[in-house]
């Protein structure tokens, strides 16, 4: 089976189906049987319609457990495709600047992990509620990441890296009034005391740049190229925060990856990774764009909703050849 995007770019179905599938084992060997089951089945059968601009996917279970790489690949179209569409908004009805905030703790373990994520969310309602956030900030989209260090000197394979990506819409006269402008050294200050920290926590903040830099703006088209390049970056923090890489090493069931799916299934349970506020929050519920974490992820987008006149095209997971067959 082939399913390609508009540009050509192939969408890998069998991939994140095979990762699914690995870490449905590092699941099962954990002793979350139901949860292993579940993933292992994800996906299985997907059915398309034709239509001028190729397969569009019109049914398919997906089985929804917070860490299987099919439904994670899922929501991450579904997240970049909801931030293109308020980044647009936002964007055409008023001038704004864009920041990429990045707010971290120290490495945790394990078995502290739950504690310190739990902390955190508790810590970014103190934050975002400061006088100072909330004069300069108009709008902002937020991520939890978790990443895991690997310490081969270490008994329990490492630790845990929980922190914040945080897309921030400012006044356009952000970097000119001193009523508005937020120092590095107060971001950092802001987040120390809103996690009540005895130690300066690392607090990066920067500019969202066009990934390529024009020489000189001057026409319309040139604006253009520059709006899609900013928006590009925009992006880049879109990506759900669960990535499977940094759940299930390598190809193979190993305790390291079986003790790091115990970690996070456990510290992730029942909280919402991502989330919007202020202009961005007002602008996601007047477009409707829905709950992605919990949401329908066949349907990435309006335009996947397909006429009943197309013909259908229904791929089956063959666990022998291990890839998709279309019937």
């Amino acid at each position: 089976m082939e399913d390609k995007t508009k540009s050509g770019k192939e969408r890998d179905w069998k991939g994140k189906k095979r990762r699914s599938q690995l870490t449905a084992e590092h699941f099962d060997k954990a002793g979350l049987e139901r949860k292993a089951e579940k993933m292992n089945d994800c996906a299985d059968t997907l059915v398309f319609k034709k239509t001028p601009d190729g397969l569009k996917l019109y049914q398919a279970w997906f089985c929804k457990v917070r860490l299987c790489p099919m439904c994670n690949w899922r929501r991450s179209l579904k997240i970049a495709y909801h931030n293109k569409r308020i980044v647009e908004t936002v964007n055409e009805r008023e001038k704004v600047r864009w920041l990429f905030l990045t707010l971290t703790v120290k490495n945790t373990d394990a078995e502290s992990l739950p504690e310190t994520i739990k902390a955190m969310f508790k810590g970014w309602n103190r934050f975002a509620g400061y006088k100072t956030f909330k004069t300069s900030v108009k709008g902002y989209f937020r991520a939890l990441e978790v990443t895991r260090n690997r310490d081969p000197e270490s008994e329990s394979f490492g630790t845990y890296h929980p922190h914040f990506h945080v897309l921030l819409a400012v006044p356009p006269s952000y970097f000119k009034k001193k009523d508005l402008y937020i120092t590095q050294a107060d971001w950092t200050s802001m987040w120390q005391r809103a996690m009540k920290l005895d130690y300066t926590p690392i607090v990066n903040i920067k500019k969202v740049k066009p990934k390529e830099n024009l020489d000189d703006i001057k026409t319309y088209e040139d604006e253009f190229k520059k709006a899609i390049k900013e928006q590009n970056a925009i992006l880049e923090v879109s990506k759900y925060p669960v990535k499977d890489t940094d759940v299930v090493r390598g190809n193979k069931v190993t305790d390291e990856n079986v003790e790091t799916v115990l970690a996070l299934d456990n510290a992730l349970a029942y909280k919402r990774l991502i989330g919007y506020g202020g202009l961005l929050k007002e602008i996601h519920k007047e477009l409707n764009l829905g709950d992605v974490e919990d949401g329908d992820l066949v349907n990435i987008s309006e335009n996947d909703e397909t006429a009943n006149g197309t013909f259908d095209v229904i791929a089956r997971w063959h666990v022998g050849l291990k890839n998709y067959v279309i019937e």
